[in-house]
Parts: structure tokens; C-alpha cells; sequence
């Protein structure tokens, strides 16, 4: 009953979010000429950019098995593209991305994939997925090209928040890493705190989960430093992950028949988007994402033009990405089944 409620409230809050989000991109303009210019784009290179969509979910698909072997457990890439699946379509509808891991946890104990191993392989997949994005936006922020910043401006502040949501995130991980009793303190504290409001019908097992949660952590760390090439490799992956998605939206570029900004500049632009939006407490960054859109690329594809660019780089980089995992995510219920044999850890990884 209690998960029902659930996803009621987290179908509802969707819907809702949505909802707002077209009212505020729509309410001043003109819908039909909005779509006349949508259909007006070359469709040649709409194409091309919905395979970045899919390229971006199996970028992810290659980081798990490359992981997962590198641990010593076997499973077929189709099963680690079903997992990257699962882990984007609960990833977009719930707020601040924060529902994919764990029904991958989930799926990968139907394989007979062990706790410790699925715990190290997403760990490592989310520090660097939100370390590249970071990193892309730390960079831009120090240097402050001239040819980005022009356009950044205007949502410079809200790049900051996502910034430093996205920091925040990624130290919680690393103290959860290396320095769990840290974590302990601190989440402990908490608890406390909330039990004195509203106190927890069994704080005991509140408590006991949040140590078996530390607990998952523990391998991550001796993972980290002593496999510092894998991890090298899984962050040079996720970052080319991370600029193929961002290239819809050159694409989108490409398919009004404009010229004039570079394929730097346009992919840059988004990635900021991405850097902003990527932690708000909305759905797939619902909302912020559309209105950053067209605040920050006005100038590059003019007013006409550029709520049709949004609703069609948009559309793709999300809405049809949220399509496509809420499919294979539907057919993986019926592949991915519980197994009888377990899956180990083998003894020392070599580098």
C-alpha cells in the first residue's frame, strides 16, 4: 500500500511539474507558429540526435560492465544496458535524479549480482557522472571565455546553485567512502534530531539500515586506491557519456539551417544547463532546464526560433529519453529474472 502511494504521489508531482513548466515556456506565445517552425526542421538531423540519446544511456551501460568485470562478475552487456535503462527512467521522474540506483540495485540482485559489488559498481558510475559535470562547469567558471560567458550571464547565479548542489553531493559520497565515520556522525546526528520532532515508530531499525548503508561503502574505498587507471578509464568514458547528450542540442542547432556559433560554444552552453539543472529538486531538472534554454541560447538562435529549438532539443535530450527507458525498463521486468547460482567477487584485480 505504502509504495502505491508512492508512485501516485511521485505520478502526480510529474504531471504537476510538467505542467507548470509548459505554462511558464508557453503562456506568451503563439503555439501554432511554435509548431510550424518545429515542423519545418530538418528531420536528417533530428535522427542523428536521438542516437545520442541512445548512445548517452549505453554510455552508461559500458561503465557498469566494464566495472563489473573488472570485479570479476560476469553478466551479458545487454543486461548492463537494461540496468542503465532502469537507472535513467527513475532518474527522470523522480526529483534531483535521486530514484535510478536503487531499483539498479534491485535488478542487479536479480542477476545474482552480490550487495558489495553493485554498491562499488554505482558508486563509482555516479561520483564521476557528477564529477565530469562539475568539472566542465568549474572549468567555464574560472576561465569565463568571453564566447560563453556573453550568454551565461543571465543564469550565472542558478549555475552557482547547481554547482554547489552537485558539490555537496559528491563530498557526501567520498566522506561515504573514506571517511564513513564522518558520515556516521553526521547522519546519526540528524536522525536524532528528526526522532525529537517526529519520533521514528523503530528507531532501531532506522539506525540499523543507516549501518548496513555505511556499511555497502566500505569495498569502495580499497576499490578507489588501488584501481586508479580503471578509474581514470571510467571518467573518460563518462565524460564523452556526458558530451554526446549535450550535442542534441548542436544538432537541433544544425536543423533550423543555422550558422554563425561554433559546435564548442552551443555544447558548452548546454553542458552549463546541465551543470545548473542537473541536482534541482525536480524531475529530469523540470522547468529550470526549458526556461535556461531560452534565456541562454536567445541570442544563438534568435526569437523566433528558439522556444521550437528548446521544445525539439529538449524533447529529445529528455522527454524522448524518458520514453525510451520507460520501455526497456517495461521489457526488462520480463528478461531480467532471478538466477539460482550467485555471482562472487574473484581475489585480486589486476590493473
Amino acid at each position: 500500500m505504502k509504495i502505491s502511494k508512492k508512485r501516485i504521489f511521485n505520478t502526480l508531482f510529474v504531471i504537476i511539474v510538467f505542467l507548470i513548466t509548459v505554462w511558464t515556456v508557453f503562456k506568451d506565445e503563439d503555439l501554432g507558429q511554435v509548431f510550424e517552425y518545429i515542423s519545418s526542421s530538418d528531420i536528417r538531423y533530428i535522427i542523428p540526435a536521438v542516437f545520442c540519446v541512445i548512445f548517452f544511456i549505453l554510455g552508461e551501460a559500458v561503465n557498469i560492465y566494464y566495472l563489473l568485470r573488472r570485479l570479476g562478475t560476469k553478466v551479458s552487456f545487454w543486461h548492463c544496458s537494461l540496468y542503465s535503462f532502469i537507472g535513467f527512467f527513475y532518474s527522470c521522474i523522480t526529483p534531483s535524479a535521486s530514484g535510478g540506483q536503487p531499483l539498479q540495485m534491485i535488478a542487479m540482485r536479480k542477476d545474482k549480482i552480490p550487495l558489495a559489488v553493485s554498491t562499488i559498481v554505482l558508486a563509482i558510475v555516479t561520483i564521476t557522472y557528477k564529477f565530469v559535470l562539475v568539472l566542465i562547469g568549474a572549468v567555464i567558471l574560472i576561465f569565463r571565455p568571453d564566447s560563453l560567458m556573453v550568454y551565461i550571464e543571465p543564469c550565472e547565479e542558478l549555475i552557482y546553485i547547481g554547482m554547489g548542489l552537485n558539490v555537496i553531493v559528491i563530498t557526501l559520497l567520498l566522506l561515504a567512502v573514506f571517511f564513513p565515520h564522518i558520515i556516521r556522525s553526521l547522519a546519526t546526528g540528524i536522525m536524532k534530531g528528526i526522532n525529537r520532532i517526529r519520533p521514528f515508530k523503530n528507531p532501531k531499525k532506522q539506525y540499523d539500515r543507516l549501518e548496513r548503508i555505511l556499511g555497502q561503502y566500505e569495498g569502495t574505498s580499497d576499490f578507489f586506491r588501488h584501481h586508479i587507471g580503471v578509474i581514470f578509464n571510467v571518467f573518460v568514458i563518462t565524460l564523452l557519456q556526458r558530451f554526446i547528450l549535450f550535442t542534441v542540442t548542436w544538432f537541433t542547432y544544425l536543423s533550423f539551417n543555422m550558422h554563425g556559433t561554433s559546435f564548442t560554444v552551443v555544447t558548452c552552453l548546454q553542458a552549463m544547463i546541465s551543470v545548473a539543472s542537473d541536482m534541482m529538486p525536480t524531475p529530469g531538472g523540470m522547468g529550470v532546464s526549458e526556461n535556461m534554454f531560452i534565456a541562454i541560447f536567445q541570442p544563438v538562435f534568435t526569437e523566433p526560433l528558439v522556444v521550437p529549438a528548446m521544445v525539439i532539443s529538449r524533447g529529445i535530450s529528455y522527454y524522448t529519453q524518458l520514453f525510451i527507458s520507460a520501455v526497456m525498463t517495461f521489457l526488462s521486468s520480463f528478461i531480467i529474472k532471478e538466477k539460482s547460482t550467485d555471482t562472487s567477487v574473484k581475489g585480486e584485480l589486476n590493473e
